[in-house]
């Protein structure tokens, strides 16, 4: 399975492209889409949307993993989160690649297994399973690998298959 992990953002847009298969990861490349406070923010949006789709083009994961949106502060900088994060769903949705969102907490217990772990150590762990040399040097970047691995352990188990199968729809329905 190839997931593309994304960790969204208007000023910068981490992603990852990992390879999951047999237990075992392989890094397909990983980097930033960036944007320039001085440009416009249609036109920050439209190359978030034109740079992710070259990203998906190259990548061709099958699954898109994002992080949702959490913001306890800045109402200005969640909405322009959310209209960015937007354009990225729209560039995964034209692709017809399913997307999957998972909640900070989500991915720090699915990469170390504790919930509270601090960033330094899911970039340690993240560098681990990925065999990295080292991080990346955004942490966008680092986070958006994260959370893909987040979506490699959550996708096999046995809760997210029990879920998976509820959703489908009932036959000579």
């Amino acid at each position: 399975m190839v997931v593309l992990g994304i960790d969204p953002g208007y000023a910068i847009v981490g992603y990852g492209g990992i390879e999951f298969y047999n237990n075992k990861y392989h890094t397909l490349g990983y980097g930033a889409i960036l944007t320039k406070p001085t440009q416009s923010f249609d036109l920050r949006l439209e190359i978030i949307f034109n740079e992710m789709n070259t990203v998906l083009d190259k990548c061709k994961p099958d699954v898109m993993s994002i992080e949702k949106l959490y913001f306890q502060n800045n109402q200005k900088t969640a909405i322009d989160v959310a209209q960015a994060r937007g354009v990225i769903l729209l560039a995964a949705k034209l692709k017809s690649v399913p997307i999957f969102e998972y909640t900070p907490l989500q991915v720090k217990t699915a990469v170390t297994g504790y919930g509270k772990a601090k960033k330094e150590q899911v970039m340690e762990m993240t560098k681990r399973l990925l065999k990295l040399e080292k991080m990346p040097k955004l942490d966008d970047t680092a986070d958006a690998l994260a959370i893909a691995i987040c979506h490699t352990q959550a996708n096999g188990s046995p809760l997210k298959e029990f879920l998976n199968m509820r959703t489908l729809p009932a036959k000579g329905g």
